[in-house]
């Protein structure tokens, strides 16, 4: 990997830029689930790409404003930037070493909500514009447009609209993704796309109210009914028992499948890392990235009910819910996935067990692993990190992708300054600074190689 003292690496200014702006957005809580400081964080974001000399508008929503910049260069391509200023909640807050919202520097990290997902990122990608522009005489040497949302971590529900409105405005050459970074082993990640995702809420009512739990003999526990409505969605082996859900999976192609097959093992870090034995079906190696990355999957995200303080209180609840998420792959449609839950819940005989969509769904989506633009990136990663990079066909997670290659029709690369214990959405969420300086390095080379750039001496 490159020497972190590298004279290539970050410069003093702007790694200090980099702390400054992500210490000022760390600071502004928009934590989308309760609606908080998105306007604020919003002009913010705005100030930071006007410095840029970017064109900047904050354009309001059905829910969270998005500021779009766009400075366009005659003659030379466009590169599109996604990122998101809104934050997850930063609950448990007793589990962080510091105050969340307050920028901390320890043993090379900056630890904050936000530091990783997604601010870190997105102060990566200033601070890679300005060293851009610096390497080539001052001025950005390509076409720039930014969208950065504030409501990616309630599933961006305004994003597809708001793309499809702005399609004439949106049209750009490649696209640089709101996340990337290192794997478990240190190595260069490059990711080409996304699970579709689909959250529902179930809720079952089997009495007026919680009974004495004398009645258990005659009167049916709603979370007993729930309990065993959830058991039955999939085996032991993680795989889903919902007839049809699998019907209209795409298998891989014949590189996707080569580049699964390529990718090195991972399982073991990772398992020690989380603190688990092993995974799901036994699975390791290559088919451990099979699962990952090409088989969807249905989670439980909670089950309440009933009494959960101290002592005991014995009562039969009368109320249960439940909180899914499917995690889908292409060609599944979220809408069908769910009619076909309330068929299997039906055909099981959990009529009673009521169906609700959480957030609006997103699609699944990837990008070609052999496109140009992802070959440039690769090449950019290997350069900086000294090994090859590890190309995903998918990540485990979701995002409003879709919208964005399908209906944009744009190629995309997810590279970035996360790594595998950044503590995305957890209790001490943070970012390293070896992986800001080649992160961000990686960005700007990307962008030099695939304009057939040459730095200025």
């Amino acid at each position: 990997m490159t020497d972190p003292a590298d004279p290539r690496l970050l410069p003093p200014d702007l790694r200090a830029r980099f702390r400054e702006l992500l210490a000022r957005w760390v600071a502004l809580p928009s934590v989308a689930a309760e609606g908080r400081a998105q306007a604020v964080t919003a002009e913010a974001v705005a100030e930071a790409l006007r410095g840029l000399g970017l064109d900047v508008e904050i354009h309001p929503t059905a829910g969270a404003p998005v500021v779009f910049a766009e400075r366009r260069v005659p003659g030379a391509p466009t590169v599109l930037f996604y990122n998101h200023y809104d934050v997850q909640p930063a609950d448990p807050l007793e589990l962080w070493t510091a105050d969340p919202f307050t920028l901390d520097e320890r043993d090379g990290k900056l630890f904050g909500r936000g530091a990783t997902d997604d601010k870190g990122q997105l102060a990566s990608r200033v601070v890679a514009l300005e060293w851009l522009r610096r390497r080539h005489g001052g001025e950005l040497p390509v076409g720039v447009v930014f969208v950065v949302e504030g409501e990616e971590e309630v599933g961006s529900p305004n994003m597809a609209p708001y793309v499809a409105a702005m399609r004439d405005r949106l049209q750009a050459d490649a696209c640089v993704w709101e996340f990337g970074g290192v794997d478990a082993h240190d190595r260069p990640h490059l990711v080409c796309g996304l699970k579709g995702i689909a959250t529902v809420d179930l809720s079952v009512r089997t009495a007026a109210y919680d009974q004495h739990s004398g009645l258990g003999p005659v009167v049916q526990n709603a979370v007993w009914v729930m309990a065993a409505a959830v058991a039955g969605l999939r085996d032991a082996d993680g795989r889903v028992r919902i007839d049809g859900f699998y019907d209209r999976v795409r298998p891989a192609t014949e590189r996707e499948a080569h580049y699964v097959g390529l990718a090195p093992r991972e399982d073991d870090v990772v398992a020690r890392q989380i603190g688990v034995e092993g995974f799901l079906g036994g699975a390791t190696g290559a088919a451990w990235h099979r699962r990952l990355q090409l088989e969807p999957v249905v989670n439980v995200n909670g089950l309440h009910g009933g009494y959960g303080g101290p002592g005991m209180k014995t009562v039969l609840p009368a109320s249960a819910t439940a909180k899914l998420d499917f995690r889908l792959v292409p060609d599944q449609d979220p809408d069908e996935i769910v009619d076909l839950l309330r068929a299997h819940l039906d055909r099981h005989g959990f009529g009673a067990v009521e169906v609700a969509l959480a957030e609006r769904p997103e699609h699944p989506s990837r990008v070609d692993p052999d496109d140009p633009w992802v070959r440039h990136a690769a090449d950019a990663l290997a350069e900086v990190y000294g090994t090859p990079a590890v190309i995903t066909i998918s990540s485990g997670g979701s995002g409003p992708l879709s919208p964005f290659v399908d209906e944009l029709g744009v190629p995309v690369v997810m590279l970035g300054v996360g790594y595998a214990e950044g503590r995305a959405h957890a209790p001490d969420e943070n970012v390293r600074w070896v992986d800001v300086e080649r992160g961000t390095l990686a960005t700007v080379r990307t962008i030099e190689r695939w304009a057939g750039l040459t730095p200025a001496a």
